[in-house]
């Protein structure tokens, strides 16, 4: 089965082609950049407050830490401490959110050298175990955010890749260091965020045909054309039908609208919305992660 493979540095075309996407090779790219940036930090650097309110660095470096560990544990290794009900969107939230404060808890406590080393170790295991994953095979956990009750694993993978570049990304903004906003890296990330807007669009009502334009401008970025089906909403690669509303988010804010990373009135700033106001908002309220 054919897919968009993000193992290289070319450019996609404008409009972005609701195709699997093949990222595992990433996984191990990112996370190169963040050991290496992880090295670099000065003590103090490591207690600079992110744009996660609960989290300092050291805190979303131990978070980086404990959702590989957890997830090896988990998946790979199907060792399970606790079974646990999910009967709602609402229950797995609070799940979710509670087993990342307990992670953060443990790992918070560790020494940078010590940190880093046990780090390095759950990278390269993590990217084994995706690499090693068949991409058109059904996933262990389904990508809830994007209204997915059996997602395959390459959707999984794509939103492991997500996890663990936003979260570096934050931890770059807080100690104002270089981002990692490539092409190569970056894209990837912005396409499996904006899998979520058929999801999130789902109860909008508009025509059949009703097209809304997502540009998330810059060299990293693309259009994301999402059109109204009879029965629901979905990503496609093209339409001829005028848009009913365009809307256009910069490239460097583009992933902290998506992460609870910006205040929603801070980034309708710096959006511009063309057309139907009301249809285009709605892009802003998709939030691709859980909690």
């Amino acid at each position: 089965m054919p897919g968009l493979c993000y193992s290289g540095t070319g450019r996609m075309s404008r409009a972005v082609k609701p195709e699997p996407i093949l990222c595992a090779p990433l996984l191990r790219k990112v996370d190169a950049r963040l050991i290496e940036l992880l090295r670099s930090l000065e003590p103090g650097e490591w207690e600079l407050q992110s744009v996660a309110p609960a989290w300092r660095v050291r805190d979303v470096a131990a978070h980086l830490l404990d959702t590989p560990l957890r997830k090896l544990s988990m998946v790979r290794d199907s060792w399970f401490v606790e079974r646990v009900e999910i009967p709602s969107p609402e229950d797995l939230v609070a799940l979710v959110n509670r087993l990342n404060r307990e992670g953060v808890a443990v790992y918070r406590r560790l020494s940078p050298p010590v940190l880093i080393e046990m780090m390095e170790m759950a990278c390269r295991e993590t990217a084994n175990f995706h690499e090693s994953l068949d991409p058109f095979a059904p996933a262990a956990f389904n990508v809830s955010w994007a209204g997915e009750a059996q997602s395959l694993n390459w959707f999984d993978t794509a939103r492991e890749l997500t996890e663990r570049w936003h979260h570096q990304q934050q931890i770059r903004f807080a100690t104002n260091r270089p981002g990692i906003m490539t092409p190569e890296l970056y894209l990837p990330v912005l396409d499996c965020f904006l899998r979520g807007l058929p999801h999130r669009y789902r109860d909008a009502e508009a025509t059949d045909g009703t097209l809304v334009v997502v540009e998330v401008s810059g060299d990293c970025g693309g259009e994301w054309l999402l059109v109204k089906a009879p029965k629901r909403w979905e990503l496609v690669g093209e339409s001829s039908a005028p848009a009913a509303c365009r809307v256009t988010i910069p490239q460097e804010i583009a992933w902290r609208v998506f992460t609870k990373g910006i205040d929603r009135e801070a980034a309708r700033l710096q959006v511009q919305i063309q057309g139907d106001r009301a249809l285009g908002e709605r892009v802003l309220e998709l939030t691709a992660i859980v909690g």
